[in-house]
């Protein structure tokens, strides 16, 4: 089996790039399984950007970023997505989380509350064991809601990873994708989130979860409390973890 050459690495430079000139816009939807624009949403371009910082002093030195961005647009019955974020942890001078995403999404919406979705996802976390992930995956979603206050939608589909391991021949493998989203609007000025997602390949399973609570304080700026985790079965043996959490407080603005 031939695999990628070894001429397949995106610079940092370029997922910072990828991450600001997308953190200009998109709508505060789940990325696992976005609901569809309402109807009366222009063909424009709506976004996002959300702003995390924490700084310790004394007698522990610590620093926490975590910098995230999403813009859409829409095209018909398409609806195109791009995101990027960006998470670096330091504490005494030591860098202890490192990770890097740019990813695109294509929904394409079918008769009823049927849609086709297909994505392409670029990570790297520096102790995962990974130099870094390739992922595309396409399939068939359904929203089970769509009302004023809540969303909840379904999606599955087969897929295509490529893996670089640290000191490890490069891996090309088949995956079968699983997600679920649902937000819930319980007031006028808050809402809450879950996200799930499932990436099982023959190396390892991948599970996400994502769960934030915004409480929006004007027409574009909320605070934002979100918990996310990602578990990979059996990571490569270089890893730090099997499991990561990220618990954080930003500042969303959207437009």
């Amino acid at each position: 089996m031939s695999y990628p050459s070894s001429s397949f690495r995106l610079p940092r430079w370029l997922a910072f790039g990828g991450l600001l000139a997308i953190a200009g816009a998109s709508q505060a939807s789940p990325f696992y399984a976005p609901p569809p624009p309402p109807e009366e949403h222009p063909e424009g371009l709506t976004g996002s950007a959300e702003l995390g910082y924490t700084h310790l002093s004394g007698n522990t030195n610590s620093q926490t970023l975590i910098a995230k961005g999403r813009l859409t647009w829409l095209t018909g019955r398409w609806t195109h997505t791009l995101r990027g974020e960006v998470r670096n942890v330091s504490r005494d001078g030591e860098t202890s989380a490192e990770q890097y995403l740019v990813a695109g999404r294509e929904r394409f919406e079918l008769e009823g509350p049927h849609y086709a979705f297909g994505f392409a996802r670029w990570d790297r976390d520096r102790f995962s064991g990974y130099e870094q992930q390739f992922t595309a995956i396409g399939g068939y979603g359904r929203d089970l809601l769509d009302d004023a206050r809540q969303q909840l939608s379904l999606e599955a589909g087969p897929g295509y990873r490529y893996d670089r391991i640290v000191d490890r021949e490069d891996e090309s493998l088949g995956v079968v994708y699983g997600a679920l989203a649902y937000a819930w609007d319980f007031s006028e000025t808050a809402s809450l989130g879950q996200e799930l997602s499932v990436e099982a390949t023959d190396a390892n399973v991948t599970s996400r979860s994502l769960t934030s609570l915004t409480a929006r304080l004007n027409a574009h700026l909320a605070l934002k409390l979100s918990h996310e985790i990602k578990d990979t079965s059996r990571p490569p043996e270089d890893a730090e973890a099997r499991t990561d959490r990220t618990t954080s407080a930003s500042l969303l603005y959207n437009w």
